[in-house]
């Protein structure tokens, strides 16, 4: 099957650098913005995105859909996606591509397979294509996963990981684990010991005996509002993902409990295009901790 136009829903930041990249390799990449905000609109104009009036008809004009949506967003994107192939009486293969568990990503491909679609499991590990010198990992299962293979080297790295779904999207899963999951212990401790009146120390303690992990919380903890409100819902899906396997999900309801916090407080308004770079840890700490005290005051 050659693949020439392709639908991603959504041009968010993740999105919309994919559609870039996409484009720039000669796709024809399109989109329905009918009831987007207006920062979205700009970013898929700025990536060259062609936008299309309804669902409908973005279905009928594509070889291949992409969804790129916050977690709790895919199954009603499927369905929705779903709806609009049986309207078209066309159906391109769909590739979920969103953190999403092997359980949720299950019960988006039965909402494909109602369509009559083929599926694509799929999750993405890395920064947004021409962020940085290392293009994003598209991780992919499932019998159709090779359509991926023309996308190997064009801004993506993919990589295939079987037949079975739910495979690609175990992989975010447990991978997401571990480095969200220590960026919200570094937040939590840290939190801890500025409300038990020694974060100075334990920040020199840690500048002296650990400085790799300490250079690691001055880069990251700053910037974990602004994506806080969406890796609420991935933290839930990580957490179903350890459970069914028999594995504590306490650790990343934990992780949950620290990005609500941090979408608590003032910073969450940040978007990553727009955060403030110049904030400090101290800073971003101390405000963090405002912000467990006002809750507790509340409560």
């Amino acid at each position: 099957m050659s693949v020439l136009a392709i639908s991603i829903l959504s041009p968010g930041i993740m999105g919309a650098a994919v559609g870039g990249a996409l484009r720039t390799h000669g796709y024809d990449v399109l989109t329905c913005l009918a009831g987007r905000g207006a920062a979205t609109k700009t970013r898929a104009q700025r990536f060259g995105f062609r936008d299309v009036a309804t669902l409908d008809e973005m279905v009928a004009e594509s070889d291949l859909v992409l969804s790129i949506l916050p977690p709790e967003s895919a199954r009603a994107a499927a369905r929705a996606v779903a709806n609009a192939m049986i309207a078209a009486k066309r159906t391109p293969p769909f590739a979920d591509m969103n953190a999403i568990s092997p359980e949720t990503t299950r019960t988006v491909a039965a909402e494909i397979a109602r369509a009559g679609a083929s599926f694509i499991d799929g999750g993405i590990i890395g920064s947004p294509p021409g962020s940085t010198d290392m293009p994003p990992r598209f991780y992919v299962s499932g019998t159709d996963a090779k359509l991926f293979d023309e996308f190997d080297g064009k801004g993506i790295a993919v990589r295939r990981c079987g037949d079975e779904i739910g495979r690609a999207s175990a992989i975010k899963m447990v991978y997401a684990g571990v480095t969200k999951g220590v960026n919200t212990l570094h937040t939590a401790a840290l939190v801890a010991a500025e409300a038990l009146g020694v974060g100075t120390e334990l920040r020199a303690e840690f500048a002296y005996s650990q400085p790799a992990p300490y250079k690691s919380m001055q880069n990251a903890i700053s910037r974990l509002p602004a994506d806080s409100g969406r890796w609420i819902a991935e933290m839930e899906e990580i957490a179903q993902t350890f459970a069914a396997v028999g594995v504590t999900p306490q650790f990343h309801y934990g992780a949950k409990w620290v990005f609500e916090l941090l979408n608590r407080t003032p910073y969450a308004t940040e978007t990553r295009e727009t955060m403030d770079r110049t904030r400090t840890l101290e800073q971003s700490i101390a405000t963090y901790a405002q912000h467990v005290k006002t809750k507790q005051a509340a409560e």
